[in-house]
């Protein structure tokens, strides 16, 4: 009788949550899937069944594949780019002089301010008339290096990329910051007395021992990227020549620009596929914990 009081006590507690969570999270995840075997332009209820058409028409479909790609493009490179930008500014966060307060006190700057006002600003910073880029590669007297950033297909893909980064990198910045403060001291000691300092000490010793924060963060990075969509669509609108074009802009403009719900939402099934893949395989390349003993 206690066990199931106490089971009742708990579903009681639970039960709130779990059934916000199945109205706000699993049914419209299931009406998703329902929606895209329909050929339906969300003006009416009239919709046709046609079964797995859309997705055997996205298969074929050359822009989609072009959004993969840049989504992933921007997933390896700038994964890389942000997180090691987290790390070292992290460690730079450690210290307590003026330089790491001042940084802890900035870091997250870009983290409080609307994307809007994100886009706006790198508008402006690329911009190839009057941009900060333009005039300090003119300053030092590279103006033959300047480029219409936003406007050609070889930049405007990474421009965003950096864009994305300055906005994203604070959060993993104190993620990593928290992780090396929770690194036990007696460790750390015990690595130098040891004769492990410097970049040694980092790689036979911090690097494997931020293994939970690692895998983290990169999930986590994975699930941002992969879902861009404000940004990209205010700076560039997914141009020039789809070069920018991510999964979610291409899934807006075939359902508001085109009317073509059922194929938008078939977009949003491959995007929770793509989302889930990479999750699932940065799960399995972190399942390992370097730091514990194998038998």
């Amino acid at each position: 009788m206690i066990k199931r009081g106490r089971g009742l006590f708990i579903l009681s507690f639970l039960a709130p949550a779990v059934l916000i969570y199945a109205g706000i999270v699993v049914l419209p995840l299931i009406q998703s899937f329902m929606y895209s075997a329909y050929d339906w332009r969300g003006l009416s209820s009239e919709r046709t069944y046609v079964g797995f058409d859309n997705f055997v028409k996205l298969s074929h479909d050359d822009v989609f594949w072009r959004t993969v790609r840049n989504n992933l493009t921007l997933f390896v490179v700038g994964g890389l780019i942000v997180m090691a930008l987290a790390v070292g500014i992290a460690h730079g966060l450690q210290g307590r002089g003026i330089v790491a307060k001042t940084l802890r006190s900035v870091v997250l700057f870009p983290q409080m301010i609307s994307l809007v006002a994100v886009a706006v600003l790198w508008m402006f910073v690329f911009n190839p008339q009057f941009g900060l880029v333009t005039s300090l590669l003119e300053a030092v007297g590279l103006g033959k290096l300047t480029h219409t950033w936003l406007g050609e297909p070889a930049t405007a893909l990474p421009s965003v990329g950096v864009a994305f980064a300055w906005y994203a990198v604070g959060f993993y910045i104190m993620l990593f910051a928290a992780a090396l403060k929770a690194i036990p001291a007696d460790v750390m000691e015990a690595s130098e007395l040891d004769g492990a300092v410097g970049l040694r000490r980092f790689w036979k010793v911090t690097w494997p021992m931020l293994w939970s924060v690692k895998r983290i963060a990169v999930v986590h990075y994975a699930i941002t990227v992969v879902n861009i969509f404000a940004l990209v669509l205010l700076m560039t609108q997914g141009g020039p020549d789809r070069a920018t074009e991510m999964m979610l802009t291409y899934l807006y403009e075939r359902a508001f620009s085109d009317s073509q719900l059922g194929y938008a939402t078939a977009i949003a099934v491959a995007n929770f596929v793509v989302v889930m893949l990479l999750a699932v395989g940065i799960l399995l390349a972190f399942r390992r914990n370097p730091t514990e003993r194998r038998v």
